[in-house]
């Protein structure tokens, strides 16, 4: 009669109690006759080693006993510490590794590489003038006839000549790479496997339908690359300026050091 009761109620209200307790088993049919138990604690760091650190330390304290579970809190605070160095240090890397040149809200003030790129094209058009110049005086000193010539004179037309035997070689290289490239002929783009085929020792076996042809070889899968974030220490010498524990501590003036 109570179970009456409660379905008038819920009938009253609306509510179908075989339809929830439908849905119920639909949505949480993974946990249903599941037993959940906890884990076993296991510490971060080595039990042993970090037990005896901080005996040596505590006894300078006046402390002669420290139990088990300080040495297991400490590790577990350790654990949570290095967790959130990493992220944050995570953090910083990232976004000094985002880049703002396509975004429409951020508009370019500066561009340092481009004005070295400049500055690099004027010492490279610089040289080339003075080479020019140079070249020009060889030349003339090697076109003049004088009979009486000075010590000077005769080092240029030297000069002069060693410049025009090394342009001639380099001319002479030149057209042998010309000539080979023409006999080797245009480079051919390798034409890449169809999914479905594994290539060995030049026959092709198919793979496709899941049924493995030959000698059992096993199938090509292609794996997702992991993107890796690289942390250098620039990253985290602005990770500890910016901490109020490390922005004055000696780690940091060491770390600036190298």
């Amino acid at each position: 009669r109570d179970d009456d009761d409660i379905n008038d109620v819920a009938s009253m209200a609306g509510v179908n109690l075989n339809e929830e307790s439908a849905r119920i088993m639909a949505t949480n049919s993974d946990l249903v006759g599941t037993q959940i138990q906890s884990c076993k604690d296991e510490p971060f760091l080595a039990a042993i080693p970090l037990h005896k650190r901080i005996l040596e330390m505590a006894k300078k304290l006046g402390i002669t006993d420290v139990p088990a579970e300080v040495v297991t809190f400490i590790s577990h605070a350790t654990q949570n510490r290095l967790r959130t160095v990493i992220e944050k240090v995570t953090v910083i890397t990232q976004h000094r590794m985002e880049s703002y040149k396509d975004d429409e809200w951020y508009e370019q003030a500066t561009d340092v590489r481009s004005q070295l790129k400049f500055f690099e094209q004027l010492e490279r058009l610089e040289k080339q003038r003075k080479d020019e110049q140079e070249r020009e005086i060889l030349l003339k000193a090697a076109k003049s006839r004088s009979r009486q010539e000075d010590p000077e004179q005769a080092r240029l037309k030297q000069k002069a000549k060693e410049m025009q035997q090394q342009e001639l070689a380099q001319m002479r290289q030149r057209d042998a790479n010309l000539t080979a490239l023409a006999a080797i002929g245009p480079r051919k783009k390798r034409k890449l496997d169809s999914p479905g085929l594994l290539t060995i020792g030049g026959e092709g076996l198919s793979m496709s339908g899941g049924s493995q042809a030959g000698l059992g070889t096993p199938s090509s899968r292609q794996y997702a690359r992991q993107k890796i974030t690289r942390v250098n220490l620039r990253d985290f010498i602005f990770y500890m300026e910016q901490e109020r524990e490390t922005s004055h501590s000696l780690l940091l003036y060491r770390a600036l050091l190298k």
